[in-house]
């Protein structure tokens, strides 16, 4: 298997996307360590794999405290990171005239500085030839109403991730983004709690349906695998048609 004992860090790991996605690389025979803000989903997480290769830890990267433990607790394993994926993220839909500040900072701290200094504090044990995933979405390109704040989150991300694509690459590491569409989740059903809406957003892919965090999960290890070797700072879109759909 082309992941068996590599080393995998996932921030935001213990539900949805994250989720999904380290228990696709713990079947490719990786070593994944998944962080997360709640106690019981990391616990629940590491129940429901049952692998020893499948550790959890209590970090809040929405802040420099929470991404220090996270920093130390690397630094402590000796290990070196092969495939660090930058997954954490929250969304808040309301129009801009009832966005307050405490949802603008929640969201920007989570989804711009949570990756930003994330990334800057585990560079230094990224390994050759490493690879950065960031987790975007298709809202950085869409002009969805409601989604003022987390679409300038995630258009801030896309940009991060090329400038990292363009400062790593004499390293040896890749820096890609992948892109969800409307995708089944607990952020997902928390975030959109009208059924009529949940509808809607089915319906606005061209493929109408929801996407399967498994779906991203896949695309997340194709740009962590040798196949992608020759692509670096691309965002690859998983998203049913989406945005092609919606911009007819």
């Amino acid at each position: 298997m082309e992941f068996k004992n590599k080393n995998v860090v996932i921030t935001g790991g213990s539900t949805g996307i994250g989720f999904a996605t380290a228990k696709a690389f713990i079947e490719e025979g990786a070593r994944v360590l998944v962080t997360g803000r709640n106690t019981d989903n990391l616990e629940k997480a590491a129940k429901q794999v049952e692998s020893e290769n499948f550790r959890t830890l209590v970090s809040d990267t929405s802040n420099l405290q929470g991404i220090a433990v996270l920093e130390e607790y690397v630094s402590n394993s000796g290990i070196k990171i092969d495939i660090l994926f930058l997954n954490a993220g929250v969304a808040i839909f309301a129009p801009i005239a009832q966005m307050t500040e405490e949802d603008f900072d929640y969201q920007f701290n989570t989804n711009v500085k949570g990756y930003y200094f994330t990334l800057q504090k585990l560079m230094p044990f990224l390994a050759e030839g490493a690879t950065v995933i960031f987790t975007s979405s298709t809202v950085a390109t869409t002009a969805q109403s409601y989604a003022s704040v987390y679409s300038a989150t995630k258009g801030a991300v896309n940009k991060l991730a090329q400038i990292a694509a363009n400062e790593l690459a004499e390293k040896g590491i890749r820096v890609n983004i992948v892109s969800p569409g409307p995708t089944k989740t607990e952020g997902f059903e928390k975030a959109v709690v009208d059924e009529e809406t949940k509808k809607q957003f089915a319906s606005s892919t061209a493929v109408k349906r929801l996407g399967d965090p498994l779906e991203v999960a896949n695309a997340v290890l194709f740009l962590a695998s040798e196949k992608a070797s020759f692509i670096t700072g691309t965002e690859l879109l998983v998203d049913g048609g989406y945005i092609n759909y919606t911009l007819q």
